[in-house]
């Protein structure tokens, strides 16, 4: 047993833990690293009276580190997965302009409502509703916190009491529940089926339209594929069908692509700009997604229908807040001056080659070994299922490949993989240059001789 007094006599002092890591205090601020400190220094302890042997104090930082890291809310991750819009890595990250725009609005005042001509109250959105118009072509434009609320504001400001036509084959649930029926049900629209689950057309859309109708609603099905034997009207024949009765056309269109995704060797998905040019009234869609901004929901088209939504009561209480309308607006400009596949992370992303990746990692393979291997991303968020992109990743043959995942993630920053074959992967797609040595070092860590790479529950 370790119990002897000159034990716990051999245990550094706080002081002088922060001696030795003074940039523990400078990161996190001296309150909390003397409170994970002195957690630290209780564990080193209760480890003594167990009879284990002292710590050092660069383990008793390293678990300190280790404290503040999960008290920090969201941390930075890697992701080495190879799935660009990650929705459990918080889907796109932000162009360097968008991050800028973020801290200069959260550092201090900004002109939101306010008008600096007038001196009078301004709308928080006249700048960035310029912006979509051009980028869109749309007549008027409303962002709010999420496509799931520019859904329900749309039907509830435009279709309460009345009914919404919808395809069955758009009765869709996609991620965390969210189920086109019942945003119908909450907005107070009356959903009125038509056609069949794998082929509807035009006629079956007039059949069902009777006075109590608003809206043609059309939803694009975004995470799962239909083929064979299916059939579905055109976006004109719904705009022309709409406006013969003298209805609204609305696209729930989702992921929100402004290009051609077809450019890149994947399928075409459906962009804002062809239904609008097709004769909608309406498109909502994400921000978060092939958009490349933060979260927020998107609702552009027609000025009568865009002011009543403008006006619903809803509008407010889904409505985004400075920080959100500064990264949305800096990420548009990039799509109104032409540098979105250089600038938006998840194009830059979606257009780098095959043979860039292979270089990536063909140098991380030198630095740690494994091999290169050939590899399909894919673009996540529930955009273009089923396709992919060719490139090329690092995959290591470990005793336990889980266990070893569990050792990544537990690195700072933690790198997440995946697994395939019954191998590591660390698809470079995903990953930043500026996080390439890291990756080295997580993976030099894992690999190194007593680090823990066997799980010890499978050898006790």
């Amino acid at each position: 047993m370790n119990s002897k007094p000159e034990a716990y006599h051999a245990l550094p002092g706080v002081a002088a833990l922060l001696r030795t890591a003074p940039d523990l205090a400078a990161a996190k601020g001296h309150g909390r690293a003397v409170a994970a400190l002195r957690a630290a220094l209780d564990s080193a302890r209760d480890a003594i009276r167990r009879g284990e042997s002292v710590q050092t104090a660069e383990q008793i930082i390293t678990v300190a580190r280790s404290t503040l890291a999960q008290k920090c809310g969201t941390r930075p991750v890697i992701n080495a997965t190879g799935v660009i819009i990650h929705t459990n890595l918080g889907r796109a990250p932000l162009s360097e302009a968008a991050r800028e725009a973020l801290l200069k609005a959260a550092a201090t005042y900004t002109d939101l409502e306010y008008d600096l001509e007038s001196g009078a109250r301004g709308k928080r959105e006249t700048y960035l509703e310029s912006v979509l118009a051009e980028v869109t072509g749309a007549e008027a434009a409303l962002a709010v916190n999420n496509n799931a609320a520019a859904t329900l504001l749309m039907l509830s400001a435009t279709a309460q009491g009345r009914e919404v036509i919808l395809s069955r084959a758009h009765l869709v649930e996609i991620g965390g529940g969210f189920r086109i029926p019942d945003v119908m049900a909450q907005s107070g629209a009356h959903l009125v089926e038509c056609g069949t689950t794998n082929r509807t057309r035009i006629a079956d859309f007039e059949r069902a339209i009777t006075e109590q109708t608003a809206l043609l609603l059309r939803v694009h099905v975004s995470n799962f594929k239909m083929i064979g034997f299916i059939e579905q009207p055109t976006l004109e024949e719904v705009a022309a069908l709409s406006h013969a009765r003298g209805l609204l056309a609305a696209d729930d269109l989702g992921s929100g692509a402004l290009l051609d995704t077809a450019a890149f060797g994947m399928a075409h998905e459906p962009t804002v700009q062809e239904s609008l040019r097709a004769g909608f009234d309406l498109a909502c869609f994400s921000a978060d997604k092939l958009l490349g901004g933060p979260q927020a929901g998107i609702i552009v088209g027609k000025r009568e229908p865009l002011d009543r939504i403008k006006r619903h009561p809803l509008a407010r209480a889904v409505r985004i807040d400075k920080l959100c309308l500064a990264a949305l607006t800096a990420t548009l400009e990039h799509y109104q001056y032409g540098e979105a596949l250089t600038h938006i992370p998840v194009w830059r992303m979606i257009a780098t080659d095959a043979e860039r990746l292979r270089v990536v990692a063909e140098s991380w393979r030198e630095q740690v070994g494994g091999a290169v291997v050939p590899v399909l991303s894919t673009v996540g968020g529930g955009s273009l299922p089923g396709e992919t992109l060719p490139g090329y990743a690092l995959a290591l043959t470990v005793p336990t490949p889980d266990y070893f995942l569990a050792k990544l993630r537990k690195c700072d920053p933690p790198v997440i993989a995946r697994i395939a074959d019954g191998r590591v992967l660390l698809d470079p797609r995903t990953v930043f240059e500026s996080q390439f040595a890291d990756v080295v070092n997580a993976l030099k860590a894992c690999l190194s001789e007593g680090s823990g790479l066997i799980d010890p529950s499978l050898n006790p």
